[in-house]
């Protein structure tokens, strides 16, 4: 936003000091007697550009005096930004939706917990707007579908194009998922680090052991929010409290979109990214144009003068 205005706008009441005193004090000439009608209508001539010239120094000087100037006002956000990895589950289970179908009834699209765990995990990573964020989507093997970025375009084209069984259908390598993770996070400089463990299932066929994935975390200073989806039974419960309970995060369950849609928002409001706004005033002064104009009449004004008294 930018404001244009004088900094000394009081100046301009010393332009009454001048109206009053050529009202009261006007300046005294000698009698003249002009003998050619000619001559005459000249000095009337000059009389008056000597007076446009006079007052346009007078006021052109004031609103230099006045100093224009225009402010810019800046407002710098500094975020204290979180690190998050996201890792999500695209075995075959998450084929299913929420009320579990049976395999050989065919789920509409967008009604699959899958194409529903995208969608919120998308909704999620547009409001972390000073965050960088990864993926790691996991199945039979975990992989890493992204690295810690701040591109949230990337990271949201990189998941329209995921589908359940990316990484495998039959398995779920909860503890891979974990240890790869805590690997992302090595290096990295952000004072906060989480990550979110969505899945539907129990751990299976991993290469990594839990304890492992769980040193390797808190090593790196991460913290694990567990999201069990689907129904009662579904999904290992103790394991994932036990995962949270041990990195210093939450369990959350969420056995509908509803339920889902709440323990995004819950972790939104735990782990909220510190806001700083430092205010800046940028100020560019003008007051050098009407000082230069100011001058180029003062010197009319003088020419004038000094040629009518002349005449």
């Amino acid at each position: 936003m930018s404001d244009f205005g004088f900094e000394y706008p009081w100046v301009f009441l010393i332009l009454g000091l001048f109206l009053i005193c050529s009202k009261f004090c006007p300046p005294r000439y000698e009698a003249i007697i002009f003998p050619n009608l000619d001559l005459l209508k000249i000095v009337g001539t000059n009389s008056f550009l000597v007076g446009i010239f006079k007052w346009l120094s007078i006021i052109l000087a004031l609103t230099a005096l006045a100093s224009p100037v225009k402010e810019d006002h800046l407002q710098i956000k500094k975020a204290d930004g979180y690190s998050i990895v996201l890792m999500l589950d695209a075995s075959g289970s998450m084929r299913l939706g929420f009320d579990n179908v049976p395999f050989f009834q065919k789920v509409k699209k967008g009604e699959r917990k899958f194409d529903i765990s995208v969608d919120l995990a998308k909704d999620f990573i547009k409001r972390r707007k000073y965050d960088e964020i990864a993926l790691i989507v996991f199945g039979n093997f975990a992989y890493i579908a992204s690295p810690l970025t701040y591109n949230k375009d990337i990271l949201e084209d990189l998941m329209n194009r995921l589908y359940v069984g990316v990484a495998g259908s039959t398995s779920t390598v909860i503890n891979d998922a974990l240890f790869q993770s805590s690997k992302l996070f090595e290096g990295s400089k952000s004072k906060s680090k989480i990550a979110i463990l969505l899945t539907d299932g129990h751990s299976r066929g991993d290469n990594i052991p839990l304890d492992i994935a769980m040193r390797s975390l808190k090593l790196n200073g991460v913290k694990v929010y567990t999201i069990g989806i689907g129904k009662k039974g579904d999904f290992d419960k103790k394991l994932l409290q036990k995962i949270a309970k041990r990195s210093g995060g939450e369990s959350f369950e969420a056995y509908t979109k509803e339920d889902l849609v709440e323990v995004y928002r819950q972790i939104d409001k735990l782990e909220k990214s510190k806001i700083n706004i430092e205010k800046y005033i940028k100020k560019r002064y003008f007051y050098e144009y009407p000082l230069f104009f100011a001058f180029l009449s003062l010197l009319f004004y003088t020419f004038l003068l000094n040629k009518r008294s002349t005449i």
